[in-house]
């Protein structure tokens, strides 16, 4: 089916999706999990991935459903009663999506984040790690904050704000976020009836928070959350697209192209976004000297940086960090995220990735530098 608008022919052709789905939708107006609900959203979400496209799941209702489970009526405030609800509520929640995506022969994967993970370089790396091997293996990942570990000064606040920092983690090309409004209005339609959808603007355009209202009962996140949010995930080139969870086919008929909800547009490419991200990184931990040959496969066909291609690892960095990469005279050629510290780097280059085992005693990452961590200078 041909996109209905020129407008929408990107979610058309979106291949790597994340979709958050809020508290307000799964808890079935405070009753519990809505299973019903969950199984049409998995079949959508199917309908996905039988047609080439990745999906990561961002699923809020974990502290709603174990208020429900608990009998407790009113969102708690004590940080160890929301940990409690959330461990409750997490079991439930992730026994839901695992039944509703069995039907068709899928699998999932619980990733439970904090700020940490992302935050910080190495998990940042493990985590991008992860959520990557999971898409290849047709896996769909059910992310939620670790609610029950985590901090009042680390939390992420509400999962609209951890559904973009994922797809700004694994370069996506659309964040869709599924809520109980139809998408953005220009005025609060509670007090203006006749206030307008906005069908699509930037989502670094000014008027956004003056359009933006509050938070829910159940959740933490309101439309002005799902505004910074896409603001957010505009930085790695993410569009993203409100609308209402419970209309029908909705997932589908965005993938089709039809014209539903609110378009916050990034008005960037994601890798390209990424690689200016990595550009701008300014403090370096150290450097990897090329040989001429790596030196040409890096300049002529955009590969990864295997450790046979390095001469020197100069330095102390970390897995993480940044490092630039520089030919025989000291030029810098690119830079990036390296996936070994430099005491580990020292043991590897050289040789063939297929010796790092051998080498570290543990199988490690092929690449010292993978090309989605490698910008050209």
């Amino acid at each position: 089916m041909p996109p209905e608008s020129p407008l929408r022919e990107k979610f058309a052709t979106a291949r790597r999706w994340v979709i958050k789905v809020g508290s307000a939708l799964l808890t079935n107006d405070g009753q519990g999990l809505d299973s019903q609900l969950i199984g049409t959203l998995a079949t959508q979400m199917a309908g996905l991935l039988r047609s080439d496209r990745e999906v990561v799941l961002v699923s809020s209702g974990a502290v709603a459903a174990g208020m429900v489970r608990l009998g407790w009526s009113q969102r708690p405030h004590a940080l160890h009663d929301l940990q409690a609800a959330a461990a409750v509520g997490q079991m439930g929640l992730v026994q839901s999506y695992e039944s509703a995506f069995q039907k068709f022969d899928l699998h999932t994967a619980q990733v439970l984040l904090g700020h940490d993970d992302i935050s910080a370089r190495d998990r940042y790396l493990n985590a991008r790690n992860t959520l990557t091997t999971l898409l290849q293996l047709g896996v769909v990942p059910v992310v939620n904050e670790n609610d029950t570990v985590v901090t009042e000064e680390i939390r992420f606040g509400d999962n609209d704000t951890l559904a973009a920092m994922v797809a700004n983690l694994i370069d996506a090309d659309v964040l869709l976020i599924l809520t109980d409004q139809q998408g953005l209005y220009r005025e609060d339609p509670r007090i203006n009836p006749e206030a307008s959808l906005v069908d699509s603007i930037s989502a670094t355009s000014p008027e956004l928070e003056k359009m933006a209202g509050g938070g829910g009962a159940l959740g933490r996140g309101g439309m002005l959350t799902k505004v910074r949010a896409a603001r957010m995930a505009a930085r790695s080139g993410t569009d993203t697209l409100i609308a209402h969870g419970k209309l029908n086919e909705v997932i589908t008929r965005l993938a089709s192209g039809e014209t539903i909800g609110t378009w916050l547009q990034s008005g960037q490419v994601p890798m390209a976004a990424r690689k200016q991200w990595l550009a701008g990184l300014v403090r370096s931990s150290g450097s990897l000297t090329l040989d001429d040959g790596a030196v040409r496969v890096l300049s002529n066909s955009g590969r990864s940086l295997l450790p046979v291609g390095v001469s020197a690892a100069l330095g102390d960095f970390e897995r993480g960090d940044l490092v630039i990469c520089t030919n025989s005279g000291g030029r810098e050629i690119a830079r990036g995220l390296v996936n070994y510290s430099a005491l580990e780097a020292r043991k590897i280059i050289g040789h063939n990735s297929d010796r790092i085992e051998e080498l570290l005693g543990y199988q490690g990452e092929p690449e010292i530098i993978h090309r989605d961590n490698l910008v050209l200078s």
